[in-house]
């Protein structure tokens, strides 16, 4: 059974906050283990299991979030639609899915895997590592957003024109680039050659 913030809770000290559990996996994304959320995320950090979403509205506009300024890891910074950890146990498809219902308020569409990417980038400003062995997705949103304001600060949907003009003017999380490259061929095959992704 998945590790969930319920079964989690239930294993805690009477007071204490319940630990979020993550799965780290080796190098070739088996996994080998658990660890807690924040000591995973530790320097020189533990290589985990994570996803990132990647979605798209009728005009082949991306889906970005700004991610809330209360966060501990990378507050303040624009992102893609959705990324986070699955649950020990827990298929990525549905930690995804799960995660863009929670953060979004809205049920992806059409949501297809992507491939996976492997990446160790430190974030500069808290000290916090990376270490991710990242399943990709993408897919559509077609039904009005209701952002958790304690996950999102903001969102927009933007052309690859206006995504090369953000990026240049705005922080964005370190691993973004990183994910979006490695989704890309995913991407074009859902917006069609004429998205200029």
């Amino acid at each position: 059974m998945p590790t969930t913030p319920a079964t989690a809770a239930t294993s805690a000290p009477s007071g204490a906050a319940p630990s979020i559990m993550l799965e780290l996996v080796d190098e070739n994304g088996t996994t080998i283990g658990t660890a807690e959320k924040l000591s995973a995320h530790q320097a020189p950090g533990r290589l985990h299991r994570a996803f990132s979403v990647f979605l798209f509205d009728e005009e082949g506009r991306l889906l970005l979030q700004r991610r809330a300024l209360g966060k501990y890891h990378s507050p303040g910074v624009w992102s893609n639609t959705c990324c986070g950890h699955p649950y020990p146990g827990e298929a990525p498809f549905t930690a995804a899915a799960r995660r863009v219902s929670e953060e979004l308020g809205v049920s992806p569409s059409l949501m297809a895997e992507a491939g996976t990417v492997r990446y160790n980038h430190p974030d500069p400003v808290s000290g916090l590592v990376e270490q991710e062995y990242n399943h990709l997705f993408v897919g559509m949103v077609q039904a009005p957003l209701r952002p958790d304001p304690q996950e999102v600060e903001e969102t927009a949907f933007v052309t690859a024109r206006e995504l090369a003009e953000r990026h240049a003017s705005v922080p964005f999380s370190a691993w973004f680039m990183t994910v979006l490259d490695a989704a890309r061929p995913a991407i074009r095959e859902l917006t069609g050659a004429t998205g200029g992704w």
